[in-house]
């Protein structure tokens, strides 16, 4: 154990880290085998928790995560402030298509999904708002990786590339090809390569400086035609694109 986890604040954090959408409410029970610690640091640490609003107590005495902490969430300017410029954009992409539209940054290794619009028709998605997907799996993942630099491709190598569908991208060789096409096309098409049934078509959003900042995507059935939505699509994200280069000039 490093002397992060020893402290304090890395108790709090081994804590809420073991929620996740398999495990949305927890026992203190719970809690303690899965952190390690003690039963009664974990009573402690969830009574002061609770108090603070970042767990919330259910009527059947287990723990869930508290409505503050999406408060504090909702504020991180690489989630909030991109949020809000893309959301016209997306409800307009999402009016068009009436599909999953996607909006998703990177967060490590990891593609983390800070908003999506879904209707009843939609086809089921893996990826869902606040969850995250492994990069060289997800469309936006891809274009992200694609824009992420020498470094992070050699990070996601060394972690390994996980096989989710038979499509799934798992050599090197393929993955570097498909890189170099997503910043040759500006786009790119992923049939099946998370779940059987869907395809996924993503287009990166960038600062006023070329860096690729976010994704979108939108996406639908494997069997239908992908082509008509990628005009769309860059539409969208060229127009966040333009939004993100007003709010930078507005605040010099």
């Amino acid at each position: 154990m490093n002397e992060t986890d020893r402290s304090m604040l890395g108790r709090v954090f081994r804590l809420l880290e073991c929620f996740s959408v398999a495990r949305v409410r927890m026992t203190q029970s719970e809690l303690s085998r899965r952190t390690g610690l003690p039963l009664p640091t974990v009573h402690r640490l969830c009574t002061q928790l609770v108090t603070n609003g970042a767990l919330e107590r259910a009527t059947d005495g287990r723990y869930q995560i508290g409505v503050r902490l999406w408060e504090l969430g909702a504020l991180a300017p690489r989630a909030h402030g991109l949020r809000q410029i893309a959301m016209p954009y997306l409800e307009d992409l999402y009016e068009a298509t009436h599909e999953n539209v996607q909006l998703i940054v990177r967060d490590g290794l990891e593609a983390l999904y800070i908003e999506r619009l879904s209707g009843r028709a939609a086809v089921t998605v893996v990826g869902r708002a606040g969850g995250r997907l492994p990069l060289h799996a997800s469309s936006g993942g891809l274009v992200l990786l694609a824009h992420g630099g020498g470094e992070l491709l050699d990070a996601v190598l060394e972690a390994g590339l996980e096989r989710f569908t038979p499509n799934t991208i798992t050599s090197e060789h393929r993955l570097r090809q498909v890189l170099d096409d997503i910043r040759r096309r500006g786009f790119v098409v992923c049939r099946e390569h998370l779940n059987l049934g869907t395809l996924a078509v993503a287009a990166p959003v960038q600062r006023p400086s070329g860096e690729v900042v976010a994704a979108i995507s939108v996406v639908i059935g494997a069997d239908v035609d992908p082509a008509p939505l990628i005009p769309a699509l860059r539409a969208a994200a060229r127009g966040i694109s333009r939004g993100l280069t007003t709010e930078e000039s507005s605040t010099e």
